[in-house]
C-alpha cells in the first residue's frame, strides 16, 4: 500500500487520538499529510498567489505560524487577512482606532498584537480614511482586531514605515523622514527615541529608513530606500550603540522591507527582487532568490515559503499614476534551505 493510501485510510478512523496512533506508524510525514501541517507545526504551504482586494495598494505584509497572511492598504487603510487556502478578507476596518493609510504591519503572536504603521499621506495625494494627522504606531488585538493602543511618532515630519519586535517584547519602529528608530517597551505608553544618527538621515530628494529586522546576533538592522543602503545598529542590554554602514556585494536598488531569515535576512528591492542577505563583519553578501516581481514592497516567511506583496505604488504616487495597475497579488516563493 502506498503511503498516500495509508494516510487516506487513517483519516477514516474516528477520533483524533486513534488517527494520531494510526498515522504515527507512517512517521511525521503521515501526520503532516493528514492534518495539513508540516512536522514543525506550520500550516502547509500554499502554492498559488493570494489576491488582494481590487484598488487596494498593499505596502506591507506579515504572517502568523498557522499560515495566515496580513496585508495593509496604502490607499484605503485597514488590514486584510487570508487564512491558508482562503481569500483575503477585511480584518481591521479602514479608519479603525483613528488609523489612516497603512504602511508597516507586524504580527506578534507572543503578545497577541498586530502592530500597524498609520500615516496621514495626503501630501502624497492619498487621502486615506479618517482625518487623524501625523504618523502613528497603532496596535490591535491579533485575534479580534479590536484596537488596543495608539502611539504618536514625535517629530511632525515623521513617516512610520515598519516594525520589528524583540525577544523581550520591545517594538522598534523605523521613521522614513527622520534619522530616528523609535522603541515601545511592553506596557509603555509612548514611543521613545532608541537610536538616531546622521548616517540614517534621508538624503536630499531621497527616502530614509525603511526595512527593519533583528539579526541572530541580537543587533538591529535597517535599510534606507533611496539611496539604497544597509546599516547595523549595535544593541546591548536594550540600548543602541554604534551605527555601521554595511558594504553590499553588489549595489542595492530601492532597499525596502527586511525580515530575519535564520542567520541571514530576506530583503525586498523595489526594482523587482527578493534577496537573501548574509552579513559577515561589515560586509553583506547579496543573493537574489527571485527577480521579476511587479514593484514588490514586502516579504514574510511561512515555513519554507516566502510570500511577496506587489505594491505597484508607482500607479498611485509615481510615473504610472492614473493607469491601470492590474490585479494585486501576494506571491509564494520557495526559499533556499
Amino acid at each position: 500500500m502506498k503511503k498516500e493510501d495509508s494516510v487516506a485510510l487513517c483519516s477514516l478512523v474516528q477520533g483524533d487520538l486513534f488517527k494520531i496512533r494510526c498515522a504515527r506508524a507512517l512517521g511525521a510525514a503521515g501526520l503532516a499529510l493528514m492534518f495539513g501541517v508540516t512536522p514543525f507545526g506550520v500550516a502547509r504551504a500554499q502554492t498559488t498567489p493570494v489576491g488582494v482586494p481590487d484598488k487596494s495598494f498593499p505596502e506591507s505584509l506579515t504572517s502568523t505560524k498557522d499560515g495566515t497572511l496580513y496585508a495593509g492598504s496604502f490607499n484605503l487603510g485597514g488590514v486584510v487577512k487570508a487564512a491558508p487556502g482562503g481569500k483575503a478578507e477585511q480584518f481591521i476596518a479602514p479608519g479603525a482606532g483613528g488609523s489612516r493609510s497603512t504602511l508597516g504591519v507586524l504580527a506578534d503572536e507572543n503578545s497577541g498584537t498586530l502592530y500597524v504603521c498609520s500615516n496621514d499621506i495626503t501630501g502624497f495625494g492619498v487621502p486615506g480614511p479618517g482625518d487623524t494627522k501625523g504618523a502613528w504606531l497603532k496596535t490591535f488585538d491579533l485575534k479580534s482586531g479590536a484596537p488596543k493602543g495608539s502611539f504618536a511618532l514625535k517629530d511632525p515630519k515623521s513617516l512610520c514605515n515598519d516594525i520589528v519586535v524583540g525577544s523581550d517584547g520591545t517594538a522598534y519602529v523605523s521613521d522614513s523622514f527622520t534619522p530616528i528608530v523609535y522603541n515601545l517597551k511592553p506596557g509603555g505608553d509612548a514611543l521613545e527615541v532608541w537610536a538616531t544618527d546622521p548616517m540614517l538621515a534621508p538624503a536630499k530628494d531621497g527616502v530614509g529608513l525603511d526595512g527593519i529586522a533583528i539579526g541572530s546576533d541580537g543587533n538591529l538592522y535597517v535599510t534606507t530606500y533611496v539611496p539604497a543602503k544597509l546599516f547595523r545598529i549595535a544593541a546591548k542590554d536594550g540600548k543602541a550603540g554604534a551605527v555601521t554602514e554595511l558594504k553590499p556585494s553588489r549595489p542595492l536598488d530601492h532597499a525596502d522591507a527586511m525580515r530575519a531569515f535564520g542567520d541571514s535576512f530576506l530583503l525586498i528591492e523595489g526594482n523587482g527582487k527578493l534577496d537573501k542577505i548574509t552579513v559577515k563583519g561589515d560586509e553583506a553578501n547579496v543573493e537574489t532568490i527571485k527577480d521579476g516581481f511587479a514593484e514588490p514592497v514586502s516579504v514574510t516567511q511561512i515555513g519554507d515559503t516566502g510570500w511577496v506583496a506587489e505594491g505597484k505604488l508607482s500607479y498611485i504616487i509615481g510615473d504610472n499614476k492614473g493607469k491601470d495597475p492590474g490585479p494585486f497579488e501576494i506571491k509564494p516563493v520557495a526559499l533556499p534551505k
